[in-house]
């Protein structure tokens, strides 16, 4: 267990950060799934193909637009058949 500073803060121990290969300044996106709170590290590449081109959120992971609008392709054919 970890306390919050004063500052909102809390240290990751260093077993878990070798363990997920998180050095000194690295980013990690904080977010929320019900009542839990996530740390990861930030994708910075299309959850379906890796491209790093054209990045867009989508339900809290990135997706290229290419990849998204496919998605949005196969929910109309889905929702005409």
């Amino acid at each position: 267990m970890r306390r919050v500073d004063d500052l909102g803060r809390i240290v990751i121990p260093v077993e878990i950060r070798r363990r997920f290969g998180i050095e000194i300044r690295d980013p990690l996106e904080i977010s929320v799934r019900g009542d839990t709170i996530v740390l990861s590290k930030p994708h910075d590449a299309c959850v379906f193909c890796g491209g790093r081109r054209a990045l867009q959120p989508f339900h809290e992971r990135m997706v290229c637009a290419s990849c998204r609008a496919e998605m949005t392709d196969d929910v109309v054919s889905a929702s005409r058949g």
